[in-house]
């Protein structure tokens, strides 16, 4: 478990924060300049605190106060940068098992094919760096980092240089490294969409301090949070399993919400999946609507409306238990009559799925 709670002045900026991370992925949200780097490396010791404790397990890795500092490269910390920074006279295997010859001591004998399958870096093994796609070298990237058998992994926005079909590639991968890395993972992203599918825990930093934390349901509905841009894209997050596929190629799936449709041949009864529900794709009617191309209506009372003077308003839609945000204009609202204990309908445009394994 990582322990954090420091303080350190940055120029115009004061980044004061305290957190903790576990098992899964921990992933520091905001937008650029908040300081979510800044604190990805003082936990790999590259930056010190001002203030404050650093902390994994029992071992403190930094306390200014006490004169403790563990350099950073006794931390057994892994860190994979934006820009993957492969060696470039050395192929891809030579790349991957740069980092054991540092390991000390017993360490795991099958580690190497262990990460080569879950990155699917096996076919890639003979080639130089410059021949890989940005997906492929961040990949390389990560499976060097996990070679070094480290206790804590820190990725900073490991997709950012990536275009959207590289991220496309790339993001399958990072789910499985969710499910089956062994190291807690620190995730630094300002992309909603890759906190709504990767992440097990959000620290949603604004402005150098933690302004919301917890499971990712809990947080990314949370559209006063968010930054104006980011606010159509805050989320309802749901667990879902795949009941059965449709004739027509649709797959029915289960949630808090009920029986959901999607498209998602090939999807397996019985399958887990994280089913996303963005603020932006669902629509608010009074009366249930009749022929209408969208497949999920469910029928809800509206449990709040919050104005945010900006022509918008963000609902909260309480459908049975679980629960749907949408975004509208301040205008709909007011001609739908939007307030609590309005009953209504929410007509979910699309979902995004992502499988759990």
């Amino acid at each position: 478990m990582l322990r954090l709670d420091v303080r350190k002045r940055l120029g115009a900026l004061t980044l004061e924060a305290a957190f903790e991370a576990g098992p899964g992925v921990t992933a520091l949200f905001g937008r650029s300049g908040c300081g979510k780097t800044s604190l990805l490396n003082m936990i790999a010791g590259l930056l010190r605190p001002d203030a404050g404790r650093i902390a994994f397990g029992e071992e403190t890795l930094d306390e200014p106060a006490a004169g403790a500092f563990v350099a950073p490269h006794r931390r057994r910390i892994g860190y994979v940068f934006q820009d993957s920074l492969l060696f470039p006279h050395l192929d891809v295997r030579a790349n991957l098992l740069f980092a054991r010859r540092y390991l000390k001591g017993a360490h795991d004998p099958r580690a190497f094919e262990r990460v080569v399958d879950m990155l699917g870096v096996g076919a890639l093994l003979a080639r130089a760096p410059a021949s890989l796609s940005g997906g492929e070298r961040q990949r390389v990237a990560i499976g060097r980092a996990l070679l070094a058998e480290p206790r804590l992994l820190l990725c900073d926005e490991p997709l950012a240089s990536l275009d959207e079909e590289r991220k496309g590639e790339i993001l399958p991968y990072l789910d499985r490294l969710r499910r089956e890395a062994r190291a807690p993972i620190v995730y630094v992203t300002h992309s909603l969409a890759e906190v709504a599918r990767l992440a097990d825990q959000v620290v949603l930093m604004r402005e150098g301090r933690v302004s919301a934390r917890g499971a990712p349901q809990d947080v990314l509905h949370r559209a006063d949070l968010m930054d104006p841009e980011n606010a159509g894209e805050s989320a309802a997050l749901f667990e879902a399993r795949v009941i059965a596929q449709e004739p027509d190629g649709l797959a029915r799936l289960d949630c808090a919400l009920g029986d959901v449709l999607t498209p998602g041949r090939g999807l397996a009864p019985g399958a887990r999946l994280r089913l996303r529900v963005f603020a932006r794709d669902v629509l608010i009617a009074r009366a249930r609507p009749q022929d209408l191309s969208a497949l999920n209506v469910f029928a809800g009372i509206v449990r709040e409306v919050r104005r945010n003077g900006d022509g918008a308003a963000d609902v909260e839609i309480a459908c049975g238990e679980a629960r749907l945000w949408a975004r509208v204009t301040t205008r709909s609202a007011d001609a739908l009559a939007l307030a609590p204990g309005a009953p209504v309908h929410a007509i979910v445009k699309s979902v995004a799925l992502d499988a759990e394994g």
